[in-house]
C-alpha cells in the first residue's frame, strides 16, 4: 500500500488524534498500521513479526494512557515500532535503523515518548519499577507500563523485579504471550470465561456487586469474602494458581491480545485499580501478514543475511563433531537460529539446550557439564555474553573448566546500533585468567580451532562476525596449519616494509585496502592478521619475526574498544619481549576510543568509528613522517602523493 492510501493513519499527528479517533475506526487503523509496517520494514530491515503482533495492544496503550506523561517501556524494544509510528516518528520511519535515523529500539533522547533505552531483554520491569517507585516518593500520579514478551519472561531479572514490586504502585506489567505456553491450555469453557472477564460489563458488574454486598448489614462483608473465595477457587480450577498473585500482585487475564476491545477494557481496569497489576495477553506473532503468521521465526528479523555465514558454518561443523564424539553438546540462550544451531537441535536433541534468555545460567550450566566430563559449546552473541562475565570468571575460568565459548556477532552492528555492537568481548575476556581467545578469519581457520577445542583442558573463546567467508582473505592469506597461527598477506619481503598493519577479524579487509593504497604510492606495506589473541605472547613472538629491523611505522587496527583491547596488550607484549626489534618503530593503536559508536549520518560504520581504510592511511602517513630523517627523506615525494 502506498503511503497516500493510509486514510486514517495519515490523520494522526499526535496523541490527541489517537485518543479522539472513534472506536469504530480502530480496526481500520490497525489494518493500516500493519500495511505500513510491511511496506516499510521490508525495505529498511528490522523486526517485523513481533511488531505485527502488538498492533492492537499499542493502539490501546496510546488511547488509555496519557503519554508521555504516563510511560510505556517495551522490553528489548524491538516491538516498539507501532509506538514510534503513533507518537512522533511516522514521517521519519523510512530512516529506521539507518545512520542518523530512528533506532530499532527505544532510545532515550530520540523522543519524549521513549522513557528508557532498551535493546537487551528482561530489563523493562526493573526500569518501570524504578519509575513507579520514584513517582510514589514524589506523590506523582503517573502510570508506568512495562510490556514484555514471554521470551523475556525467561530472564531472571524479570523475576527479581517482580519479587521487589510493592502492591501500592501505579505499575502495570503487560505479559505478551506469543510463542511459549506460560499458562496451560484450558479448553473452550476457559476461553469463553476469559473473553467474558475482559468485557467492560464484567468489571462494572463486579464493582456493583461489591458495592451492594458491602452495604448489607451484618452478613454483607462475610458474604463478600465468601464470593471472592468461590471465585478464586473456580479460577484456580480453570487456570491454575497464578504465579503473580502468589507475589501479591493483581492479575488480569489471559485474554486475546489481538481483540482490541478486550485489550482496552483490561487496560482501563488495570488503570482504575491504581495498584501493581499484571495483565496477561495472548497475541499472534506476525498477525495480519500471512507469511509472517505461518513462519514467524523467518520474519522475526527481516533484511539480515543468515545463509552461509560463520554461524551457519559453525553449526554444520559442530554436527560433524557431535557425530564422532557423543560428549559434544550445544547450549544457546534463546538464539538457536541466529547462532546456527537449528541443525544440531534437530539431529541431537538430547545434547542441545536452549536455556531461554538466561546467559548467566547458560555459562554456569555449561561449567557443570564440563565438570561432569562433557564437552559443552556455548554459542551466544558478543553483546549478550557480557551479561555472564561473572560466571565466566568464577564458575569457568577459576576452576579451569574446558567450556568452549562461540562468540557470535563479534563486530560492529550497523543497523541494530550500540546495544548490539560486539566490540567489548576482547577487552573483557582478556582480563580472564586461564582463557584462550581466538579470532578465525576464514571458515578453514574456524574448523581448525574447533578441532583443537575437542581436546582442550581449559576455557577457550572463538569469536567471529556475522559475515560470509571472504574469498579475498582465503586467496591472499596463508597459515602454517597450527592452531596458534598468525596468517599474513603480501609479505614477500618483510625486511623491505616501511609500514606494517596488524589486525584481526573482518576489519582485515579495511587493512588490506589501506595497504593497497600505500603500496600504490610506492610505500612497501605488509598486513599481519592475528588469529590467536590470547595468550598474548603467542602473536607477539610471531609478529616479531615478521617485522623489519629497520625503522618502520606500525598501526594496530582493531574493530573493538581500545582500552584493554588486543592492540594495547599485543604491542605492550611486543615491547616487553622484543625490545630490540621494536627500536625505531613508531606505533599507533587505531580502535574505538571510549565511545559506543552511534552513527549520525549515512556512512560506513567504520568511518563513523574512525577505523576505516582512509583512517589507517592518514594515521600511517603521520607515523611515517615522524620516522628518522634518513628514512623519510627519500619518501618525501611519496608522502606528498599520499597526503593528496
Amino acid at each position: 500500500m502506498e503511503s497516500n492510501a493510509y486514510r486514517i493513519l495519515d490523520t494522526i499527528r499526535g496523541e490527541a488524534d489517537v485518543r479522539a479517533l472513534p472506536r469504530e475506526d480502530i480496526p481500520a487503523l490497525c489494518g493500516e498500521l500493519r500495511d505500513f509496517l510491511v511496506e516499510n520494514v521490508t525495505k529498511t530491515g528490522g523486526h517485523l513479526a513481533s511488531n505485527l503482533g502488538v498492533v492492537e495492544l499499542t493502539v490501546a496503550l496510546h488511547r488509555v494512557f496519557d503519554l508521555p506523561h504516563d510511560r510505556v517501556i517495551f522490553d528489548v524494544g524491538h516491538q516498539s515500532y507501532v509506538h514510534k509510528i503513533l507518537s512522533d516518528r511516522k514521517d521519519r520511519f523510512s530512516t529506521l535503523r539507518r545512520g542518523g535515523g530512528i533506532s530499532g529500539f527505544e532510545k532515550l533522547g530520540e523522543s519524549p515518548f521513549d522513557a528508557f533505552g532498551t535493546g537487551h531483554a528482561s530489563t523493562s520491569v526493573s526500569a518501570a519499577l524504578g519509575y513507579a517507585e520514584a513517582d510514589r516518593m514524589r506523590g506523582s500520579d503517573n502510570y508506568t507500563v512495562a510490556v514484555l514478551g514471554d521470551g523475556a519472561f525467561t530472564g531472571g531479572m524479570v523475576h527479581e523485579a517482580l519479587n521487589n514490586c510493592r502492591p501500592d504502585l501505579r505499575l502495570i506489567v503487560v505479559l505478551n504471550e506469543n510463542e511459549m505456553s506460560i499458562s496451560r491450555n484450558t479448553g473452550a469453557l476457559a476461553r469463553h470465561i476469559a473473553k467474558m472477564r475482559s468485557s467492560g460489563g464484567y468489571f462494572r458488574f463486579k464493582r456493583g456487586t461489591k458495592s451492594i454486598l458491602s452495604r448489607v448489614p451484618l452478613i454483607g462483608t462475610p458474604l463478600l469474602r465468601g464470593v471472592r473465595r468461590l471465585k478464586h477457587a473456580a479460577k484456580g480450577a480453570l487456570y491454575g494458581t497464578s504465579y503473580f498473585e502468589g507475589l501479591g500482585l493483581k492479575y488480569l487475564g489471559p485474554v486475546d491480545g489481538n481483540d482490541y476491545d478486550a485489550v482496552e477494557n483490561l487496560l482501563e481496569e488495570a488503570k482504575r485499580r491504581q495498584c501493581s497489576v499484571v495483565l496477561h495477553l495472548r497475541t499472534v506473532k506476525g498477525k495480519g501478514y500471512a507469511p509472517a503468521e505461518e513462519n514467524p521465526s523467518a520474519y522475526h528479523m527481516v533484511g539480515s543475511a543468515y545463509a552461509n555465514n560463520f554461524s551457519e558454518h559453525f553449526g554444520s561443523t559442530l554436527c560433524q563433531m557431535a557425530k564422532k564424539d557423543d560428549k559434544v553438546c550445544a547450549i544457546t540462550a534463546a538464539m538457536q537460529v541466529g547462532v546456527g544451531l537449528s541443525e544440531f537441535a534437530a539431529r541431537y536433541p538430547d545434547r542441545f539446550f536452549d536455556v531461554g534468555i538466561a546467559e548467566e545460567h547458560a555459562v554456569t550450566f555449561a561449567a557443570g557439564l564440563a565438570a561432569a566430563g562433557m564437552k559443552p559449546y556455548v554459542a551466544i552473541y558478543s553483546t549478550f555474553l557480557q551479561r555472564s562475565y561473572d560466571n565466566i570468571l568464577h564458575d569457568v575460568a577459576l576452576q579451569k573448566l574446558p567450556v568452549r565459548f562461540l562468540v557470535d556477532r563479534a563486530a560492529l552492528a550497523g543497523g541494530d546500533g550500540p546495544t548490539h555492537h560486539g566490540i567489548f568481548d576482547v577487552a573483557y575476556l582478556s582480563t580472564v585468567p586461564n582463557l584462550c581467545l581466538f579470532a578465525p578469519a576464514t571458515f578453514a581457520s574456524l574448523d581448525r580451532f574447533l578441532a583443537a577445542s575437542l581436546s582442550a583442558n581449559m576455557p577457550m573463546a572463538i569469536r567471529y562476525p556475522n559475515t560470509k567467508d571472504d574469498a579475498r582473505i582465503t586467496e591472499t592469506f596463508f597459515a602454517d596449519g597450527s592452531t596458534d597461527t598468525v596468517a599474513h598477506a603480501d609479505f614477500t619481503d618483510p625486511a623491505a616494509n616501511r609500514a606494517v598493519i596488524l589486525t584481526y577479524g573482518r576489519i582485515v579487509t579495511e587493512a588490506m585496502t589501506a595497504a593497497e593504497k600505500l603500496r600504490a604510492q610506492g610505500i612497501p606495506t605488509g598486513v599481519i592478521l592475528l588469529e590467536t589473541l590470547k595468550p598474548y605472547d603467542v602473536p607477539a613472538d610471531r609478529i616479531a619475526s615478521l617485522l623489519p629491523s629497520s625503522p618502520a611505522a606500525i598501526v594496530f587496527l582493531e574493530e573493538g574498544i581500545k582500552n584493554g583491547g588486543a592492540g594495547m596488550l599485543t604491542l605492550d607484549k611486543l615491547c616487553e619481549r622484543h625490545a630490540a626489534r621494536m627500536q625505531n618503530k613508531k606505533t599507533k593503536v587505531l580502535a574505538i576510543d571510549d565511545n559506543f559508536v552511534i552513527r549520525t549520518q549515512e556512512e560506513s560504520i567504520y568511518r563513523t568509528a574512525k577505523i576505516s581504510a582512509n583512517d589507517v592511511l592518514r594515521t600511517m602517513v603521520h607515523l611515517l613522517a615522524s620516522l628518522p630523517a634518513e628514512q623519510t627523506a627519500d619518501t618525501a615525494e611519496e608522502m606528498q602523493k599520499v597526503h593528496a
